[in-house]
């Protein structure tokens, strides 16, 4: 924590909760101030990247500067079988963003996201939201919840939450030439 300061980078901040079948995306004011629901993807399986094409158009055209990808870590701090696909996905993403010189500046982190889904259903539950109609919210609902907890971090400590995720060295100078 040496790299500490008391205040706040500016800039758009986007958090992704990745599932099996949907993408949860959030994002944040520029001041960091607050974390709202932008929408649910359909996670593409096939390869194509159509969900993480989408994610990029929005970091471009919102100007962000970091995006959160949710850590499926257990309760004890253990990987499961979804922190591999996580990883993957935020691996993918920070590739595509650093791929393009209009978005190479934008930094993709994973941070830790033991409860969000749980939280992000506690929410929904409490404005009146039955479990049935949760299923098209609660993957944003969820990302709101991650952004949210990286947006404490970085108020608290002073830096980014998370850890980074390095784009491939071929990508990061593919889009730069």
């Amino acid at each position: 924590m040496s790299d500490t300061h008391s205040t706040m980078t500016r800039g758009v901040r986007l958090a992704v909760d990745v599932g099996r079948a949907r993408v949860g995306l959030a994002a944040s004011d520029p001041d960091g101030i607050m974390a709202h629901p932008v929408k649910t993807l359909r996670r593409d399986l096939n390869g194509s990247g159509g969900d993480q094409r989408y994610i990029y158009s929005v970091a471009r055209d919102r100007e962000a500067t970091v995006v959160y990808v949710g850590d499926p870590i257990n309760l004890h701090g253990q990987s499961t079988a979804s922190t591999a696909d996580a990883e993957d996905y935020a691996q993918g993403l920070a590739d595509t963003l650093a791929a393009s010189a209009e978005c190479a500046h934008v930094q993709v982190f994973l941070v830790d996201e033991r409860l969000s889904t749980v939280l992000a259903s506690q929410s929904l539950h409490q404005a009146g939201r039955s479990a049935r109609s949760q299923r098209s919210v609660i993957d944003q609902a969820a990302a709101v919840e991650i952004l949210e907890h990286a947006l404490t971090v970085e108020k608290r400590d002073g830096q980014r939450a998370g850890r980074r995720v390095v784009p491939a060295p071929e990508q990061a100078t593919e889009g730069q030439s």
